[in-house]
């Protein structure tokens, strides 16, 4: 979660100055207001956060301390595989977040016989990945997102239209539940190699190999 901070700040010559931030980490902004409490010459601050919503400085304090027991730095990588002669899907996705000075990596995968192209499996895997960070409890930050799609990655951060209806379906579903939660979603678009452990999950999905597994790890670069 970024904040954007405004301040009165009062002179020694009781002069009142306003100054704004640009949005900045929730740790940072809270260190900033803690630093200028000890002034003496804040007189008034506001904190927003990227959904228009304020926050108190005790608020982003309890928020800190409870973010350290949940999971953050989340790195979500998701791929779909589909097999047009079988007309069967395969979802595959891997989160990497840490919690309690801990990294961890989740892998899930998921077969699909809803779907009828590419396109779909790919936002499906997408969607399936998000509900997974419901499931942990992932909220109120912001999140990366890696994909080797294009369509889906351009789509959903708004650089292609959605022209199908059946996948701006798809695209409202993700961004429901990422409003939801209280996510911001940064998407990158990565290739196959980079995203070679979604697509392998993808693929056991699509062979019938069902796989969920958490387990402590060295953070993924």
């Amino acid at each position: 979660m970024k904040l954007m901070i405004e301040w009165v700040y009062e002179t020694p010559t009781k002069q009142q100055i306003t100054f704004k931030s640009e949005a900045i980490p929730a740790a940072h902004a809270f260190l900033l207001i803690e630093d200028m409490k000890k002034t003496g010459r804040l007189k008034s601050y506001t904190m927003t956060d990227e959904h228009d919503s304020d926050w108190t400085w005790k608020e982003l304090k309890k928020f800190l301390q409870e973010l350290e027991i949940e999971p953050h730095n989340v790195q979500l990588y998701f791929d779909g595989g589909f097999n047009r002669e079988e007309k069967l899907a395969g979802l595959g996705v891997v989160i990497y977040f840490e919690q309690n000075n801990q990294s961890y990596r989740l892998r899930i995968n998921q077969q699909a016989h809803y779907l009828i192209s590419n396109n779909e499996a790919e936002y499906a895997a997408l969607l399936l990945a998000i509900e997974q960070l419901e499931e942990l409890g992932v909220h109120h930050q912001t999140i990366e997102i890696f994909g080797d799609s294009q369509v889906v990655i351009n789509e959903m951060n708004g650089e292609w239209a959605v022209s199908d209806n059946a996948l701006a379906s798809w695209a409202d579903k993700i961004d429901a539940k990422l409003q939801k939660l209280g996510l911001i979603a940064a998407y990158h678009y990565i290739d196959r190699k980079q995203n070679d452990e979604a697509d392998h999950l993808a693929n056991q999905a699509l062979s019938g190999t069902a796989i969920i597994a958490k387990q402590p790890v060295k953070r993924k670069k």
